[in-house]
C-alpha cells in the first residue's frame, strides 16, 4: 500500500470519484477490522466499527491533507478512539468488551495467509487470549505495531503519545504477554 497512492486516492475521492473511496475501502477494510477486533473482542462490533471509522473520513474527506501523516495513521487512529469508546461505554454498563476473547474464543482473521496456517492450534489460541488480557493502552500497540507493523512514530500519532511512550508500553505490553503465555501454558 502505497501512501502517496493512498493521498492520490483522496484526492480522487475529494473530487467525486466514488470509485477511489472505494479503492481506499478495499485496501484498508481487512486489517482495519482485525485491528477492531482485536481491541474489542467481537468480530460483528469490529466491522461495525470499521465502518464507522471509514463514514466519519468519508464525512470529513475536504478537511483530509497529508501534512506529513500517512493515511493510514489517520485511519487507524479514528479507529483507535472509537474502539476505546466502545470499551469504555461498555464498562460504564458493567460489561467488559473484550468478554469474548476472555473466556478462550480466538478472534477469527479472515485474511488467508500460509503462515498463519501453520501457527493455528493451541498457541495461536493462547495468544489470542494473552492478548485480550491486556490493557486497552498495552493491546492497542501490540496491535498496531506487531500485527499491523506500523511503526513508532506512526502508533504514536495514533495513540497521541510521544514514541518514547509507545516504546514503553511495548515492552511492558511484550512482558505481560510472555508472562501470561507461561501462565497459560501451565494451566
Amino acid at each position: 500500500m502505497s501512501e502517496q497512492g493512498d493521498w492520490h486516492l483522496v484526492v480522487r475521492a475529494q473530487n467525486g470519484d466514488r470509485a477511489a473511496f472505494a479503492e481506499l475501502i478495499g485496501r484498508y477494510q481487512t486489517p482495519l477490522v482485525n485491528f477492531c477486533s482485536r481491541m474489542i473482542g467481537s468480530q460483528e462490533d469490529a466491522e461495525e466499527l470499521a465502518q464507522d471509522s471509514f463514514m466519519r473520513i468519508y464525512r470529513h474527506l475536504g478537511r483530509l491533507t497529508p501534512r506529513g501523516a500517512r493515511f493510514s495513521t489517520v485511519l487507524f487512529g479514528i479507529a483507535r478512539n472509537l474502539t476505546l469508546n466502545t470499551i469504555r461505554n461498555a464498562k460504564r454498563r458493567g460489561r467488559d468488551a473484550a468478554q469474548a476473547l476472555n473466556q478462550g474464543a480466538p478472534v477469527p482473521d479472515n485474511t488467508y495467509r500460509p503462515d498463519r496456517d501453520a501457527q493455528v492450534g493451541e498457541l495461536g489460541a493462547m495468544i489470542e487470549r494473552a492478548i485480550a488480557q491486556l490493557s486497552p493502552e498495552h493491546r492497542e500497540v501490540v496491535l498496531l505495531r506487531d500485527i499491523e507493523g506500523l511503526d513508532y512514530a506512526a502508533i504514536a500519532r495514533i495513540c497521541k503519545c510521544r514514541k518514547g511512550t509507545v516504546k514503553s508500553r511495548l515492552a511492558r505490553a511484550r512482558e505481560q504477554l510472555r508472562a501470561r503465555i507461561v501462565e497459560l501454558e501451565g494451566e
